[in-house]
């Protein structure tokens, strides 16, 4: 059985992601909090589902390199799914230094560099797959700057991936989620128990999506039913950048855009 990479994959959106690549690979799962990768592949092992747990920085190049090669011990690995990421830098006004390298190194850094360590292995099998889990935050003006730049930036390294590495038969998508309700949130549900409320109010399609329809993305992208689709970056984002009622609701006055 192929060999799936999923980095953070002890959060929602990463479990997700590897209980739906276990059907058709063995599962590398990475996650720098061992604990939480622990429970998460406890939770996915007691299902009967085959993954492995890797703890590794992918911030850190030395410990990348280990993990690369732990998981090339496990068969040949023909994707790679980099979902790690985290924001800190809330504005611009507020951001510092530290955020800004902190957010560059995890959001965009980090994600290069676990595929340059998985190049070889990835281009050796004629069929490899690169998702990059990016953001509507790269797409659009939705706060956290920092986080948003390196999300912009990983959608063009996708397609840089693509137009270099197609000649090897690999492919390389971006998925780029809108508002979804994971443990991340769980400071500022804390602070607003409405904001999730106060969110759905800015999508076109009345319902969030959850981990599972990021997954089932992922899914798709990596799977022979994609197989001439590279370079693009899909939104799973229930209609946010397709745009608001707002402005139409202003610019024509008709009622139709109310609801």
């Amino acid at each position: 059985m192929p060999v799936a990479v999923v980095t953070g994959a002890a959060g929602d959106i990463g479990a997700a992601i590897t209980r739906h690549l276990t059907a058709t690979h063995h599962v590398a799962a990475v996650d720098i909090d061992a604990k939480a990768l622990s429970a998460a592949v406890s939770d996915l092992e007691a299902d009967g589902l085959t993954v492995t747990a890797i703890r590794c920085d992918v911030t850190d190049t030395e410990d990348v390199a280990r993990m690369a090669a732990s998981a090339a011990e496990l068969g040949s690995v023909s994707v790679l799914i980099n979902n790690a990421g985290a924001a800190r830098g809330l504005t611009l006004h507020s951001m510092t230094p530290g955020d800004l390298s902190a957010d560059l190194a995890l959001n965009l850094e980090a994600a290069l560099t676990c595929f340059k360590a998985l190049e070889q292995e990835l281009t050796r099998c004629d069929n490899g797959a690169v998702v990059n889990i990016v953001s509507v935050n790269g797409l659009g003006t939705f706060g956290h700057p920092a986080y948003s730049a390196a999300k912009a930036g990983l959608i063009h390294a996708t397609r840089a991936i693509a137009v270099e590495y197609g000649k090897y038969g690999l492919r390389a998508n971006a998925v780029a989620p809108g508002t979804v309700k994971t443990r991340a949130w769980k400071d500022r549900a804390a602070a607003n128990p409405k904001v999730f409320e106060e969110a759905l109010h800015r999508y076109p399609f009345k319902k969030l999506p959850e981990p599972d329809d990021i997954a089932a993305a992922v899914d798709f992208l990596v799977g022979p039913a994609a197989r001439c689709i590279t370079g693009i970056c899909l939104p799973v984002d229930s209609g946010l950048t397709a745009g608001t009622t707002a402005l139409p609701r202003t610019f024509t006055q008709s009622t139709d855009f109310d609801g």
